[in-house]
């Protein structure tokens, strides 16, 4: 059978074999075969045969092609195949990420089409590689595809959609954080150097896509969106138009996203582009029904949210002197859970050659280190710090020169620890209140323990046990804040006055809180997801366009 298409150049002087490849492209016919067609004598310019390949055409000129169309070879093949809805007329699928509409050249066989004619055998009947597809997704897009059974259904379908009387919404994980709502009104066509690519060009065809937020993330939010035309990759195109293109997406998205750590980029951890034909809805071309569909997404995307959403839990254990603290940690530690000590992290940075060592050398020459082999004098540093210290140092400076070295060391623990996937990570603090450190945290603020004891016992501790003197006790509590305002700071106090049983106790049940801390959280968040992508669709109302019905 013959097939003949006219069309008329629109714009510049183009090569006559791209010009018919471009306007073809929706037809799935290759530059190749228009170009055989035309050598063949198929093709008239302005009403004259031209067999030039290469010929340049011009804006207004007409050009007809005449193609022998080949018989449709579509064999049935067995495939999984959700059917949502069926009647005598029509179909609606739930597609499956990673199958491919219809044959192309490039794909075949093993398309939803192979698996449409297995189930549906009148489709057999409608002609061409694409029986019954009235509307595409792409193959690395999931969700709901209408399918018509007959032909008569086929074009009253296709008329629907032509004329934007057929509702369809999206749901997208996109990078960052959009406004509650917009609009993108801006046309698609070929890109410019790019051939598989579709951009936003200033003479290319209409397009418009409208979201919504349903869910704000730590680094991406879930739209729905809606679609007014559709155009190829509408939706990929216009969301990386706006500076949000879709997770997953190679095409038009990024290698990666700035983590908000500052340790560079994070990798992207959709396993496809996250977008899925969410929402439904049209006139039943036949008996006038209004019909509506919802299909929640498949679990990756669930997947890639929880693993945008994640985040570790920084833990601060903080006390006054001789409240245990330094034990508590320590069972942590033999419970397999991640540390820091911030006078573990002084010594190591007090040490020739570190960082806190190089700046008290460079400030303050040999006062603090000796020479140029020798540890700082953490003792002399001690004395100097102390509220009675008479020689006139300035200890707001010395303390602005050393916490922050102490700080970033923190902060290096948790980023790694993050990376190596940990629900939560401890650090112990001493001065955390004190230091200023709290204030300074502002997305990932630290849940905040403390370790508290009764004062009769942490004097005898102290004294008893450490052999400080009470003039010493007195002077170190001087540097800190009482242990009634420092309990009264945290998130949690945890007591120790007790035996050394009792706070393992304690610090085994904190363990198996933490834990659960992660899983709580999976769940609420499941919870919430659930009721965002079962929202219904709207219907369509009878006699309204998409537009008009919104």
């Amino acid at each position: 059978m013959t097939r003949t298409y006219t069309f008329t150049v629109e714009e510049g002087r183009i090569r006559l074999d791209r010009f018919l490849g471009e306007a073809l492209r929706e037809q799935d016919v290759s530059r190749e075969k228009v170009k055989r067609a035309i050598r063949e004598g198929g093709c008239l310019v302005d009403g004259a045969l031209c067999s030039d390949a290469a010929a340049k055409v011009r804006a207004g000129q007409s050009v007809v092609l005449r193609m022998e169309s080949e018989p449709s070879r579509v064999e049935p093949e067995e495939g999984e195949l959700a059917v949502l809805y069926q009647d005598d007329f029509l179909a609606v699928i739930n597609k499956p990420a990673g199958l491919t509409v219809h044959p192309a050249p490039s794909c075949p066989e093993g398309t939803l089409v192979h698996r449409l004619v297995a189930r549906f055998p009148s489709l057999r009947a409608q002609e061409g590689f694409r029986p019954g597809i009235v509307h595409r997704l792409d193959k690395d897009t999931s969700g709901l595809i209408c399918v018509a059974l007959t032909e008569e259904a086929r074009l009253r379908l296709a008329e629907a959609f032509a004329e934007r009387r057929i509702r369809k919404e999206y749901l997208a994980l996109v990078r960052g954080v959009p406004p509650a709502a917009g609009l993108v009104d801006a046309p698609l066509g070929r890109h410019p150097t790019v051939k598989v690519k579709v951009a936003v060009v200033k003479n290319g065809k209409e397009a418009r896509s409208e979201w919504r937020v349903l869910h704000k993330g730590r680094q991406y939010a879930l739209l729905g969106v809606r679609i007014h035309t559709g155009r190829t990759h509408q939706i990929r195109v216009h969301m990386a138009h706006i500076g949000h293109p879709l997770w997953g997406d190679a095409l038009y998205g990024r290698g990666g996203q700035p983590s908000s750590s500052g340790g560079g980029l994070c990798p992207d951890p959709a396993p496809r582009q996250m977008l899925h034909a969410w929402h439904l809805s049209f006139i039943h071309p036949f008996t006038g029904e209004s019909l509506a569909f919802t299909c929640p997404p498949p679990s990756d995307f669930l997947e890639t949210a929880l693993h945008l959403e994640r985040r570790m839990r920084r833990v601060v254990v903080t006390g006054v002197a001789g409240c245990g603290k330094s034990l508590f940690m320590r069972m942590l530690g033999e419970e397999g859970v991640s540390t820091w000590s911030a006078d573990a992290a002084v010594v190591r940075l007090y040490e020739p050659g570190q960082e806190a060592w190089l700046a008290l050398r460079r400030r303050y020459g040999d006062r603090f280190v000796p020479d140029d082999h020798t540890p700082v004098d953490r003792k002399a540093l001690a004395t100097a710090l102390l509220p009675s210290a008479e020689d006139g140092l300035d200890v707001r400076e010395l303390e602005s020169l050393l916490h922050p070295l102490v700080l970033d060391d923190l902060e290096h623990f948790w980023t790694q620890e993050e990376a190596a996937g940990r629900s939560y990570a401890v650090a112990e603090v001493p001065l955390w209140f004190e230091s200023g450190w709290s204030r300074t945290q502002t997305e990932a603020v630290p849940y905040v323990v403390g370790i508290a004891c009764e004062q009769e016992e942490r004097c005898r501790r102290l004294l008893d046990v450490r052999g400080w003197s009470t003039a010493l006790l007195a002077r170190m509590d001087g540097l800190q804040w009482t242990q009634e305002r420092k309990m009264a700071a945290c998130d949690r106090v945890i007591a120790n006055s007790g035996t050394e049983e009792a706070l393992r106790a304690q610090a085994r049940a904190f363990v198996t809180e933490m834990d659960g801390w992660e899983a709580a959280g999976r769940l609420a968040f499941q919870e919430r997801w659930e009721r965002i992508v079962n929202e219904p669709c709207p219907l369509v109302e009878k006699g309204l366009s998409s537009d008009e019905s919104l």
